[in-house]
C-alpha cells in the first residue's frame, strides 16, 4: 500500500483515512484511478478540489464508518467498487456486530485495492452471476448452534465475524498453531480459491497448476482429515509457504496466493517510503535492497524475493528488538519461490 498527499496541504495521508489530520478537508478514494483524493463540499455532492470537477458523492456504507471509497454522484450505484461484492452483512445493531464488520471492511477494501492494482477483473453479482465475487460476513447463533466456517465456494466467500475480534481470532491460532492469523490474510486466502476457478481451471492453466502444485482432484475432504489428525508432513518447509498449505493442492495454491500479496503489497509500501537495506556490518549483496520499483509490475518473480528477502530480515530483526514475534514468520525454499513464480506468470502473462 504506498502513501497519499493531500492535494489542499500536502499532509501525508494514508489508505483509510477520510479527513486530513491538517487542514481538515474530506477525503475519498477513487477506485479507477487508485488514488485518495482531497474533496470540497458542493451543495449534495462532492468535487475534487484539483483536476476535472467530477460530481462524486460516497459509497452508502460511509454512512456506517466502514468505507471512504467514491461513486459517481449522477450514477446508479449506491455502493463502491469494493462493496458491491458483499451479500450478506451482519446484523448490525447486534452486540459487537458494527466494529468487528468495520474491521472486516477495511481488511477487504486494501485486498480490493491490491486486485484493482494487479489489472484483475472484478465481476460483481450483477455484472456476471456466474463468476461473480461475493462475500458473506455471518456471525455465530448465540448457545451452542453450529459455528460458522471460513470458506470459498462457487465464488461466495464466507468470513466468520469472530476473525475481527482479536482475543477469538489470537485463541483459535494458537488452537491450530499458526505462525501468523490476520483478518487481510484470511481475504488474500480465500481469493486465492476464486481466482484458481477464474485463471487455473477457467483459465486452461490445470496442467502446468498441477505440475507445480499437485493434482487436485486428489479427496479434498480426505486430505483435510488426514492434515487435522496427523499434521504436514516432517519436511513440509522444503515444498510448502505454511504447514496448512500441505493439506492438499487447493490449499497450497490459496497460501501461495495470500504470500504473494502479502509481499506485492508490503514491498509498495516500503517503497513509498523509500526504504533502503544495506546492514553495514556485511557486504552480502543478499542482504542489501533498494526498493524502488512498483511491485505490482515487477519484471519477475526473482525482482521481488530479491527485494523481500533483506526487507523481511530487517523487519523480523526490528521485532526482535521490541520483543515481539517476527513479523514474517516464514521461510521461502526454492520449491516455494517456484510458487510463488507461477502465480507471478500467472498475474503477468506477457511478462
Amino acid at each position: 500500500m504506498r502513501l497519499f498527499k493531500c492535494q489542499e496541504c500536502g499532509q501525508t495521508i494514508f489508505f483509510e483515512n477520510r479527513l486530513c489530520q491538517k487542514c481538515g478537508q474530506t477525503l475519498g478514494f477513487l477506485a479507477d484511478h487508485l488514488k485518495l483524493i482531497t474533496l470540497r463540499a458542493d451543495s449534495e455532492v462532492f468535487l475534487p478540489v484539483v483536476g476535472e470537477p467530477t460530481r462524486l458523492r460516497f459509497c452508502r456504507n460511509a454512512g456506517r464508518d466502514a468505507c471512504n471509497w467514491l461513486v459517481a454522484a449522477d450514477g446508479s450505484d449506491d455502493f463502491c467498487a469494493a462493496c458491491r461484492h458483499n451479500h450478506t452483512i451482519p446484523d448490525l445493531t447486534q452486540g459487537e456486530n458494527l466494529p468487528r464488520w468495520q474491521r472486516m471492511e477495511a481488511a477487504k477494501h486494501r485486498l480490493f485495492y491490491s486486485l484493482i492494482a494487479l489489472g484483475l477483473k472484478l465481476p460483481n453479482f450483477n455484472d456476471d452471476p456466474a463468476h461473480a465475487l461475493t462475500f458473506d460476513f455471518l456471525a455465530d447463533a448465540p448457545g451452542a448452534g453450529p459455528r460458522i466456517l471460513t470458506g470459498h465456494e462457487d465464488g461466495l466467500i464466507t468470513i466468520n465475524l469472530a476473525e475481527a475480534d482479536d482475543a477469538a481470532r489470537e485463541r483459535l491460532r494458537a488452537q491450530m498453531r499458526e505462525p501468523y492469523r490476520t483478518l487481510l490474510g484470511h481475504f488474500r486466502h480465500e481469493v486465492g480459491h476464486y481466482f484458481w476457478d477464474i485463471l487455473v481451471q477457467d483459465g486452461e492453466k490445470l496442467s502446468q497448476c498441477r505440475a507445480v502444485f499437485g493434482d487436485e482432484r486428489a479427496d479434498y475432504a480426505t486430505a483435510l482429515q488426514q492434515y487435522y489428525a496427523k499434521g504436514a508432513p516432517a519436511d513440509w518447509q522444503d515444498r510448502f509457504i505454511s504447514a496448512y498449505a500441505s493439506a492438499h493442492p487447493w490449499e497450497d495454491f490459496a497460501e501461495t496466493w495470500a504470500h504473494y500479496l502479502h509481499i506485492v503489497d508490503t514491498l509498495e509500501t516500503a517503497s513509498s517510503f523509500g526504504l533502503q537495506i544495506h546492514p553495514a556490518s556485511t557486504s552480502n549483496h543478499d542482504l542489501h535492497a533498494d526498493i524502488d520499483f512498483n511491485p505490482h509490475h515487477a519484471k519477475s518473480i526473482a525482482q521481488l524475493i530479491e527485494a523481500w528477502l533483506p526487507l523481511t530480515f530487517a523487519m523480523n530483526s526490528l521485532n526482535r528488538s521490541m520483543g515481539l514475534a517476527d513479523l514474517y514468520p516464514f521461510v521461502l525454499s526454492e520449491a516455494v519461490i517456484g510458487k510463488l513464480g507461477f502465480i507471478h506468470e500467472l498475474l503477468h502473462p506477457l511478462g
